[in-house]
């Protein structure tokens, strides 16, 4: 069996389209332009190059893009105040700091002092908690792009037995709650889980998402599996130089599943789509407009 390539590049240009044409609709009938605020604090290179993408996506849909980028010296209270100034600001319907942030620095009180419904990451405490209580929140976007990808490709996921490789805030215990939202089956797996290969193989949807490269081989996967693979993990190849790799062995993998992404091209482009689907989500509801349809959970 030769798995499917599930394309997150060509998914995302997708989604990004969506976005767009719900912001010119907008912005026609009711004169809004949705708008994300983006903080930066340091010079993180890779934060770098991450916020330029993230400011660049936004303006092509047509949306405000609100950057800040503060020196790496900035105190937590300097960050306070302008995160308070953005909740505050009509212009600005969501926000987003870019982790990690500097070690002088509460990442969780930093977080926490978003306004919730501002909250384009998804990852403010009571957004955790709405998610996981089944109502109405703003949803991680990493996870929020596996589980459109999971429905654009099987339909239906209702009664599905899933497998979610990493227990993080951040990937893994909020990939459970939306495919638990989705009537699947759900086993959160980790280091401590014993007959690992064994709870892997009785899945009909693997994620990935321990951020340990290639840890997954192919003979972990039940024949016609779909698979996720969140990691992105630079190794060094044997000819010199670097490349990127997933958590699941690629090739292996491929070999025995039904559907599987790609790393790079997979859920990466993913995550920028859905944190743009997640400032329109917000915007229409601060406006008390409805909701897009099929860009959130």
């Amino acid at each position: 069996m030769t798995a499917q390539i599930i394309d997150g590049k060509a998914f995302a240009a997708t989604v990004r389209a969506q976005v767009a044409e719900q912001v010119t609709r907008l912005k026609a009938d009711h004169d809004i332009t949705p708008g994300l605020a983006v903080v930066l604090v340091g010079e993180d290179p890779a934060s770098q190059v991450y916020v330029r993408s993230k400011g660049k996506m936004t303006t092509e849909v047509g949306m405000a893009s609100f950057e800040h980028k503060l020196d790496v010296d900035t105190s937590e209270e300097e960050l306070l105040a302008l995160i308070e100034k953005l909740n505050n600001d009509p212009a600005v319907h969501g926000i987003l700091v870019q982790l990690p942030l500097p070690s002088h620095m509460n990442s969780d009180l930093v977080i926490n002092a978003i306004n919730p419904a501002k909250d384009a990451d998804g990852f403010h405490i009571s957004n955790v908690g709405l998610l996981g209580t089944g109502q109405k929140s703003m949803v991680p976007c990493t996870p929020l792009g596996c589980l459109m990808m999971l429905r654009d490709h099987h339909g239906s996921l209702s009664g599905m037995n899933a497998v979610v490789l990493g227990r993080s805030n951040i990937v893994g215990k909020p990939m459970a709650q939306l495919l638990l939202g989705d009537s699947c089956t759900v086993t959160i797996a980790h280091s401590r889980t014993k007959d690992l290969p064994d709870v892997v193989r009785g899945a009909d949807i693997v994620v990935a998402a321990v951020g340990r490269p290639q840890m997954v081989p192919g003979d972990w996967i039940k024949p016609g599996a779909t698979v996720i693979d969140v990691g992105i993990n630079r190794i060094d190849k044997p000819e010199g130089g670097t490349r990127l790799v997933g958590d699941v062995d690629f090739d292996s993998c491929a070999a025995v599943a039904g559907a599987i992404t790609p790393v790079p091209g997979g859920v990466g482009p993913m995550t920028i789509a859905c944190l743009l689907a997640n400032t329109l989500t917000a915007c229409c509801r601060a406006n008390g407009l409805p909701e897009p349809e099929g860009l959130t959970a």
